[in-house]
C-alpha cells in the first residue's frame, strides 16, 4: 500500500485482498489515533488495484469514513472498477460515499473544497 500523507490531504492507493484488509485497517488505526479533530486529513482512497470488495472491507471503509465525517473532513473514493461500483450500488453505498474518476480529479476537488472552506495553506 502506498500511502501519501501530510497535514491536509492523505492519499491511499489499495491493492487486491489479502492486503486489502490490512491497508483500510492500517489507515482507520491512524485515523483514530489523532485524538485533535483539527489534525485529522482529507483522504482519498484510490481502488484502482482492486477488483473486488467484501463486507469486511465495507465495514472497514464505513469505520474510515464516520472518523473523518467527525472531523468534518471529506472523504473520495477513486478509481473504483466496474464489480467494486456493482457492490457499492447494491448495498446502497454509492449514495454514502462521495465517488471521484481518479485520484487527480479527487485531490483537485478536495483542495476547492479547502479553498472555498478557508483551509488553506496559510493557516
Amino acid at each position: 500500500m502506498a500511502i501519501e500523507w501530510d497535514e491536509q490531504i492523505v492519499i491511499a492507493e489499495l491493492s487486491d485482498e489479502p492486503a486489502l484488509s490490512d491497508e483500510l485497517g492500517t489507515l482507520g488505526d491512524r485515523l483514530s489515533a489523532i485524538a485533535d479533530d483539527d489534525r485529522v486529513p482529507h483522504v482519498v482512497i484510490s481502488f484502482g488495484n482492486v477488483s473486488y470488495i467484501n463486507s469486511s472491507n465495507i465495514a472497514q471503509l464505513l469505520r474510515v469514513r464516520k472518523r473523518v465525517s467527525q472531523a468534518h473532513k471529506a472523504m473520495r473514493l477513486a478509481s473504483v472498477s466496474e464489480d467494486v461500483w456493482s457492490v457499492m450500488v447494491v448495498t446502497g453505498l454509492d449514495r454514502v460515499f462521495t465517488f471521484a474518476p481518479d485520484t487527480m480529479t479527487a485531490i483537485a476537488g478536495l483542495q476547492l473544497e479547502m479553498e472555498n472552506a478557508g483551509e488553506g495553506a496559510d493557516e
